[in-house]
């Protein structure tokens, strides 16, 4: 597993922990049935307190994206994907509404925002994303495959 902790971010390292391993899941990098680091492992490659790596697993065991499996450790939760999913939509659609708030507080109609979004989009689909997505939302075929 790949996290990428910034020690000098205004974000508590537990909560990137969590951010990074709900945004794997929601991309379809992490799967239901996963089995995570242990916290003393995953301390020790992140070169951080063992009690934060478990403050982050408490936080997302609590949100229902990991559980514990006797004798085994923690895994990917059946329905975090979908969770996981929604979650991201959701804090993208209010960042992205505190943009177009900013834009309209600012005194730009709709037609001049709604230009500016089309050029940044167009511009975007001709990169390749940060990660690949499977094309259906509900990865039903994912859960088929062994």
């Amino acid at each position: 597993m790949f996290l990428s902790i910034d020690f000098h971010s205004d974000v508590a390292i537990y909560l990137q922990i969590v951010r990074q391993v709900k945004a794997a899941i929601a991309a379809g990098s992490m799967r239901p049935g996963q089995l995570l680091p242990s916290a003393r492992v995953l301390s020790g490659q992140l070169a951080i307190n063992p009690n934060t790596v478990a403050r982050a697993f408490t936080e997302l065991q609590s949100a229902g994206v990991i559980e514990s499996l006797r004798g085994r450790g923690m895994v990917i939760s059946t329905g975090a994907a979908a969770l996981c999913r929604r979650h991201r939509d959701d804090v993208l659609a209010e960042r992205i509404g505190e943009v177009l708030g900013e834009a309209w507080h600012a005194g730009l109609d709709q037609s001049k925002i709604q230009a500016i979004v089309d050029s940044e989009l167009k511009k975007l689909t001709k990169t390749t994303p940060a990660v690949h997505v499977e094309s259906s939302e509900d990865n039903s075929s994912a859960s088929t495959k062994g």
